[in-house]
């Protein structure tokens, strides 16, 4: 099969089809198939235990809480790491970052090579919006900004709108999740809506995530206004550190009131975000998946939750990786459930695409991480065909249906039975060598191709 690179892409002129090039105006052009509009939320350092329906005595998710009653839970979804810029990578290229040098937080950038799901939405009619934090490269040239960004620095110039994004309003990183007068011109991270386009301080006052959804709401109204199809990533700074809020999301709350705070004002918007979509009448025909993009900060004393999973951010045991995972579509989706299949991040973009009626490459030219969802989501699916592959600072990991091995920088492997034992607190590989042997071998075959795409094979 010949490679597919960015150019084929926004030329119109292919997408990958079981393995061979099919011309991807026909498909566009097939009434048959449904266009929903997709929208990908995430928050960012919340744990598996942050939510109400996962069972938190204090914090108030009612939003989230009755999406997990109205669509698909998911029992066991994992970000793509265990820190945040690699999990943003993996969402929008199906891809593990490690293939294409985005190793850690603010390392790396999306490279033009990579497709991202907003690059090949685009050409089947799709607006594109991100709104929030980036994380995937930096977004100026010009002044000193954020993390990275410096005068005349373009290593890692990678922003959204030259990612497939039309419409943005976007940070290079962290900021406060709530923003007191003076915070904007102080803190040094800005909200950018294009090419050296920064968003003045008088429009950045208050909770973050309402301002967020300030502009991701326009965006989709005008989208429906034109019975335009719609790609919205909308991805919220709470619960990251600085964290801030202020009444009335922090009433009731006795400690931790600025944490637990901005996770339900964070949760309004998102109630907010599906009020809009049923009075524009697109709800049903509108895919909404939510997730965190990493375990919680800090350790066992700080607010942020695991619910008894061992590790928490930076970490590849469950407590890390494992986050609170849903989505809704209620012209699909209408038998509510919990899934104990694991789902990755790196699973949008191949659902996305066979939703579309695309089926992209397990192996070969551009190998994809990401399984589709679809069989699942239509309940046709009970086990993932092939395991999720972690890597990062030094560990690695291999999950598959039942059994996990882990190998901390260091130190051997380490298998746990995570259907039986999710808390990871007995090692069985010594019972095991078998297995342990079987996982490994495919684990190192997964790194190998990790290399190869790292190096340009790929492309």
């Amino acid at each position: 099969m010949p490679n597919i690179t960015r150019r084929d892409f926004l030329n119109h002129s292919a997408l990958f089809a079981g393995g061979a090039l099919l011309s991807r105006v026909a498909i566009a052009e097939n009434a048959s198939v449904t266009k929903p509009n997709i929208i990908l939320c995430m928050t960012d350092d919340q744990g598996w235990g942050d939510t109400g329906y996962n069972g938190h005595p204090v914090l108030r998710t009612p939003n989230l809480d009755r999406m997990a009653e109205e669509g698909l839970r998911f029992e066991r979804f994992y970000s793509g790491a265990p820190v945040c810029s690699p999990t943003r990578g993996s969402c929008v290229t199906g891809r593990h970052p490690y293939r294409y040098g985005i190793f850690f937080a603010n390392e790396g950038h999306i490279k033009k090579e990579e497709v991202t799901l907003a690059e090949a939405l685009k050409p089947l009619g799709y607006a594109t919006g991100h709104f929030g934090k980036w994380h995937l490269g930096t977004l100026t040239t010009k002044i000193k900004e954020a993390n990275r960004a410096m005068p005349g620095d373009t290593a890692d110039y990678s922003p959204p709108w030259e990612n497939g994004f039309d419409v943005c309003f976007s940070t290079e990183a962290k900021v406060p999740t709530y923003w007191k007068p003076g915070d904007y011109d102080s803190y040094g991270t800005h909200y950018w809506t294009g090419p050296e386009a920064m968003v003045p301080a008088e429009e950045v006052l208050g909770d973050d995530s309402t301002l967020i959804m300030n502009r991701a709401l326009p965006f989709i109204q005008k989208a429906a206004q034109e019975s335009t199809p719609f790609f919205a990533v909308i991805w919220f700074h709470a619960c990251h550190l600085p964290v801030v809020s202020a009444p009335p999301y922090t009433d009731g709350y006795k400690e931790h009131a600025d944490y637990y705070g901005c996770i339900t004002a964070m949760d309004e918007q998102v109630g907010r975000l599906r009020s809009e979509l049923k009075t524009l009448g697109i709800d049903g025909n509108t895919m909404l998946w939510f997730c965190s993009d990493n375990g919680p900060e800090g350790d066992d004393t700080a607010p942020g939750r695991t619910a008894g999973l061992r590790g928490r951010k930076r970490d590849l045991y469950e407590g890390g990786v494992r986050v609170p995972g849903l989505m809704v579509w209620p012209d699909r989706v209408k038998n509510p459930r919990t899934i104990t299949m694991p789902c990755s991040t790196s699973d949008y973009f191949p659902t996305v695409m066979d939703v579309l009626g695309y089926t992209v490459p397990e192996t070969e030219s551009r190998p994809y991480d990401g399984v589709s969802l679809l069989p699942l989501i239509d309940g046709q699916m009970a086990e993932r065909p092939r395991p999720i592959a972690f890597e990062s600072a030094g560990c690695v990991s291999l999950m598959d249906n039942r059994y996990k091995i882990i190998r901390v920088a260091g130190g051997g492997y380490e298998l746990y039975d995570i259907v039986e034992d999710p808390s990871e607190q007995h090692n069985i590989a010594d019972e095991h060598p078998d297995i342990v042997a079987t996982m490994q071998a495919a684990l190192d075959a997964w790194r190998d191709s990790c290399k190869n795409s790292l190096k340009g094979e790929d492309y």
